[in-house]
C-alpha cells in the first residue's frame, strides 16, 4: 500500500483516528458518569452504538436536498481525519511537513462547522435551520478569538506558522502555556473548542431539550452514525491540536510518551468537567461571551506576546 495512502486511512488517519475517539467518547461518559454518580458505560459502548447506527435504515428528509444532506456528514469526517493525520505526522517526523501550515488547520477544523449549518439547511426542517442558524453565529463568535489565540505561539516562536517549527521551538526552549501571554492564550482556545465541539454551555445549536439535537433531528442510520463518529474523533483531534500547540506535544522517547498521553487525558478530562458543570447558556449569551470578554482576552495576550511575556 502506498504510504500516504496508509498514513490517510490507516495510521495516523482514518481508522486510528476513529478508534481513539471511541475511546475518547467513552471517557467522556466514564467521567461525566462518576461526576453524576453513576457507573457509566462500558469500554466498547461507542463501538456498539456505532454498529447499532450503521444497521439501521436511512431515510431522507422528503423536501430536503438529499445530496448535500449526505455528503456533509462526509466532508466533515475527512477534514477532521486530515488535521489528526498532519498533526501526528508532525510529531512523529519531529520536524515540519508540507501541509502542517497552521492556516491550512483552522480551515481544516472550521469546515465541521459548516459542514453542519448546510446540513441544517438541506433538511428542511424548521428546528434543524434553526439550530444551524445558532450554528453560525457561534461560529461567528468564537473563530476570532480563536485565531487570535493561536497567534500567541506564532509571535513567541519569531513568527511561524508552521506547527512543526512550533513544536521543535517548544521543545528547546518550553512549552507556549508556561508563559503568561501563552497561558490566557491557552484558556482562550479551551473554551473555543468547548464551543466547537458544540459541548455545554455551547450546545445551544444541538439543544435536545430545545430543539431536538437542530440539524441532527432528520439524521439516521449510516449519516448519523458518521457524524456521531465525526463528533467523537474531534474530542481526540482538538484537545491534541492544544497540546502540540501550546504543551509540547508528544515526544515519543521513553517515558515522554506516557507524559505526553497523561497531557491530552488532562486537557480531555478538563474538558468534560467544564461541560459537567455549567448550564447551557443562550445563543445571545454565548455570543456576548465570546465577543465581550473572551476576544478582548485574546487580544491582550497577543499584545503581551508581541512586548515579550
Amino acid at each position: 500500500m502506498n504510504s500516504a495512502l496508509f498514513s490517510y486511512i490507516i495510521f495516523p488517519g482514518l481508522i486510528f483516528t476513529a478508534v481513539v475517539g471511541c475511546i475518547a467518547s467513552w471517557i467522556d461518559r466514564k467521567v461525566s458518569a462518576r461526576v453524576q454518580w453513576r457507573v457509566g458505560p462500558p469500554l466498547l459502548q461507542p463501538f456498539y452504538d456505532l454498529a447499532k447506527l450503521t444497521g439501521k435504515e436511512t431515510v431522507l428528509p422528503a423536501n430536503g436536498a438529499g445530496s448535500v444532506f449526505l455528503l456533509c456528514p462526509l466532508i466533515a469526517l475527512v477534514s477532521i481525519t486530515f488535521v489528526s493525520t498532519i498533526l501526528w505526522q508532525v510529531m512523529l517526523s519531529t520536524g515540519t511537513i508540507l501541509t502542517d501550515n497552521l492556516i491550512v488547520l483552522v480551515y481544516l477544523l472550521t469546515i465541521p462547522s459548516v459542514a453542519l449549518i448546510l446540513s441544517g439547511a438541506a433538511s428542511a426542517n424548521p428546528l434543524a435551520s434553526l439550530g444551524a442558524s445558532r450554528e453560525m453565529k457561534l461560529a461567528l463568535s468564537y473563530e476570532l478569538p480563536f485565531i487570535l489565540a493561536i497567534l500567541v505561539p506564532v509571535i513567541k516562536a519569531g513568527g511561524s506558522i508552521k506547527l512543526g517549527e512550533l513544536l521543535l521551538w517548544q521543545w528547546g526552549n518550553h512549552p507556549f502555556l508556561a508563559s503568561p501571554s501563552g497561558f490566557i492564550a491557552f484558556i482562550v482556545v479551551i473554551l473555543s473548542i468547548q464551543a466547537k465541539l458544540a459541548l455545554t454551555p455551547f450546545d445551544a445549536s444541538e439543544a435536545e431539550t430545545e430543539i431536538v439535537s437542530g440539524p441532527f433531528i432528520d439524521y439516521s442510520g449510516t449519516p448519523l452514525a458518521i457524524y456521531k463518529l465525526g463528533r467523537w474523533m474531534l474530542l481526540f483531534v482538538l484537545p491534541m491540536f492544544v497540546v502540540v500547540l501550546f504543551m509540547g506535544g508528544i515526544a515519543f522517547d521513553s517515558w515522554h510518551i506516557l507524559w505526553g498521553i497523561l497531557k491530552y487525558v488532562l486537557l480531555l478530562v478538563i474538558i468534560i468537567l467544564i461541560r459537567n458543570t455549567n448550564p447551557r447558556v443562550r445563543i445571545d449569551q454565548a455570543v456576548k461571551f465570546f465577543w465581550k470578554l473572551i476576544t478582548p482576552l485574546a487580544i491582550a495576550a497577543v499584545i503581551m506576546a508581541l512586548v515579550g511575556f
